[in-house]
């Protein structure tokens, strides 16, 4: 199988898994909308979670390109880059409305029982996002309170966001998801406001 169309399979399964689910897609579906043959498929992937494996490392090794620059394309600063980060899922819900969030904070809630290739996916995901923000934090950290503890403050976040996303879509509101997010920026807020009192 060439290249283009192994890439064909991943990127079919990467959206029909965010968008209908993972257990709501099958093998059928995926190459109904591929109009990739069966052989070709099963080729390079002998089971739907090796497709899922696949998927799952796009997005590791996708977050920078497919994620990241875009959400930061016009931020220099980087706690803004942190809500600019958070925008970019705001407007992923309004969009869809409300059919996406998190594609995989919706694996990690949907696969519970993961076998250890799938859950160290997505914990490396998770641990990607994380990363990014603690990065933000930590080029914010002379306004930031001495001792500060960033990547905690990025797990935190990440925390916010997902359950911000969970709530929104539930309710089907935007207005849910924005007052989490107003929660957090009062709490960064406060950071920023006690790291200049005097010590």
């Amino acid at each position: 199988m060439n290249s283009d169309t192994r890439q064909r399979i991943v990127m079919t399964a990467l959206e029909m898994f965010y968008v209908k689910g993972y257990n709501s897609t099958s093998i059928a579906d995926i190459l109904s909308r591929s109009q990739v043959h069966s052989g070709s498929l099963y080729h390079c992937f002998p089971g739907k979670q090796d497709l899922l494996v696949a998927v799952l490392e796009f997005y590791r090794d996708g977050i920078e390109d497919n994620l990241l620059s875009i959400a930061w394309a016009d931020q220099t600063d980087p706690i803004e880059k942190i809500f600019a980060l958070l925008n970019g899922y705001r407007i992923g819900l309004l969009m869809s409305d409300f059919q996406h969030g998190c594609p995989i904070g919706n694996l990690a809630l949907e696969i519970s029982e993961p076998d250890p290739r799938i859950r160290e996916l997505l914990d490396v995901n998770f641990a990607n996002w994380i990363d990014a923000v603690e990065r933000c934090l930590n080029s914010a950290n002379e306004r930031l309170p001495a001792g500060t503890d960033t990547h905690a403050l990025a797990e935190f976040i990440l925390t916010i966001m997902e359950g911000a996303i969970m709530q929104a879509r539930t309710a089907r509101d935007i207005a849910v998801f924005d007052r989490n997010i107003t929660v957090l920026r009062q709490h960064i807020n406060l950071l920023l406001e006690k790291a200049k009192e005097p010590s």
